[in-house]
């Protein structure tokens, strides 16, 4: 369950590492965004308010920093770090959002990955070290996921990672201007008794 010691946390396996999002990460994940605008694009949430506006990164960071404090996020940065360097490369972010407690149990998972990184197992074991923390170490129960039909890598993720697919949730989201469909999957900790991440090093195929 939630406790003070919950967050802020890391998580590691092999190079794959999620850190906790900072103030001081703004350089860095501009960066990577503004490379990855194409790739991104057509699966950025949007304001349906004409007038409204999306928060800048400081205000992303300190919303998410504050519901993570309040037991209600884990807003993660996903970065690489190969044996023996001090060094961590930024290659995506993970978000565990809407965490509720009480008889539910359950929370929803978001996750990008640079376009140069992908198909490389990153954000699959992103997920299923997110995924494990969170029923293992909070003890939630259920972990969903939500990603337009068309999003074909997203897709392969939750796939590769045997999440249920649960159905679509018609205009469910509003994604690049426009009210947007989503297919929805999940995954309950009944479902990976051993763990999800034991689970996808165990079946992951292995590269060419």
């Amino acid at each position: 369950m939630w406790s003070a010691a919950s967050w802020p946390v890391n998580l590691r396996s092999g190079s794959v590492v999620l850190r906790p999002i900072r103030h001081r990460d703004k350089g860095i994940w501009t960066a990577l965004r503004n490379r990855n605008i194409e790739w991104l694009a057509p699966w950025e949430a949007s304001n349906p308010d004409p007038d409204g506006y999306l928060p800048t990164y400081h205000q992303m960071v300190r919303t998410l920093t504050a519901q993570a404090r309040a037991g209600l996020a884990l807003p993660f940065l996903i970065t690489e770090q190969q044996p023996g360097s001090r060094d961590a490369r930024l290659v995506g972010q993970l978000t565990v959002s809407s965490i509720t407690w009480g008889s539910a149990l359950s929370a929803t998972l978001g996750y990008w990955v640079d376009a140069d990184r992908a198909g490389r197992g990153i954000a699959p074991t992103a997920v299923a070290l997110a995924t494990d923390y969170c029923f293992d170490e909070l003890g939630l129960h259920r972990m969903e996921i939500n990603i337009r039909p068309e999003n074909r890598p997203s897709l392969r993720v939750v796939e590769k990672l045997r999440f249920r697919d649960e159905g679509l949730r018609p205009r469910y989201l509003h994604i690049a201007g426009q009210w947007a469909d989503h297919r929805s999957f999940a995954l309950t900790a009944e479902d990976v008794p051993h763990g999800l991440l034991a689970s996808w090093l165990e079946n992951r195929p292995p590269r060419g």
